[in-house]
């Protein structure tokens, strides 16, 4: 199992996870309007969060961002393109504090106009990644977006590529809108077709589980992340949710006992201390 297939555990994920988790008891019933995702979402695009995000830049870097946009004029143009793509993901990913989003964007464009299957998978990871704990529903929307059209231009590509295939299929899962079951259950299918191929791949595993988290099927979301634990005990992310899935379901023994085995996966006290206190709530 190559190591972009699992989601790594590192602190910084682990501390995502907590805020994610903990940040929340088990969600109230949603109503059907919700449900459906009859709610119009507000369209954002890729100028819309630019502009926003340049808003808080000084002057002088504000400057070196436009000089680097409009850098282009003749010649080579494409490597020019790609050269000031780079450049600008640079500065947002290194110069300003949150500038994971145009980061993001044009470490996306670079690899659509590089066209590599490397580079389309890790821009679309990005945003993938990134979907969970993401709460503004046209931010979701954007970056769903995004992570589709680079997993379809990675699997056009390489058809055979499993991971792109699941890739793209949480993105529907995570991008959905108001947890839009039709939007849910395509992604959900397009996992399945690698999950019964290959029932050993744990990373199509997990996001099924994931998806029968979203989609309510708790009892299944169970199965499947039981099943990744028992190939990967060490993994933080699926014992954790493990432990989410069934406390939504109120199982508080079940809860408590992979809360417990994920403790002994971390070494941040203040993530212990955390879950803890979710112990101590379900006692």
């Amino acid at each position: 199992m190559k190591k972009q297939q699992i989601i790594v555990a590192s602190s910084g994920v682990v501390l995502l996870l907590v805020l994610y988790f903990f940040g929340q008891t088990v969600p109230p019933k949603k109503k059907a309007s919700e449900i459906s995702g009859d709610q119009p979402v507000k369209l954002i695009d890729a100028n819309d969060i630019l502009q926003a995000s340049k808003s808080s830049l000084t002057p002088s870097q504000l400057s070196y961002v436009n000089r680097l946009e409009n850098s282009v004029v003749r010649g080579d143009v494409k490597n020019q393109q790609l050269n000031a793509y780079h450049q600008l993901a640079t500065f947002w990913k290194d110069s300003v504090k949150e500038g994971f989003l145009p980061f993001a964007y044009y470490t996306a464009e670079a690899a659509k106009l590089e066209n590599s299957e490397k580079s389309l998978t890790f821009a679309a990871q990005l945003f993938l990644e990134n979907l969970r704990g993401q709460d503004n529903a046209a931010l979701k929307s954007w970056m769903a977006t995004e992570a589709k059209g680079l997993f379809e231009q990675a699997l056009e590509l390489n058809p055979n590529n499993d991971s792109s295939k699941v890739g793209l299929g949480a993105s529907y899962i995570f991008g959905s809108s108001a947890g839009n079951p039709q939007e849910v259950m395509q992604g959900i299918q397009k996992i399945l077709e690698v999950a019964r191929r290959d029932s050993a791949n744990m990373y199509a595993q997990f996001m099924l589980g994931l998806g029968g988290m979203v989609s309510g099927q708790l009892d299944k979301a169970v199965e499947r992340l039981t099943k990744v634990v028992e190939h990967q005990p060490g993994n933080i992310e699926a014992v954790l949710t493990l432990a989410q899935v069934n406390e939504q379901k109120g199982n508080k023994a079940e809860a408590i006992k992979w809360y417990e085995a994920a403790k002994k996966l971390i070494m941040n006290p203040e993530v212990i201390t955390e879950i803890d206190k979710r112990i101590k709530l379900l006692q």
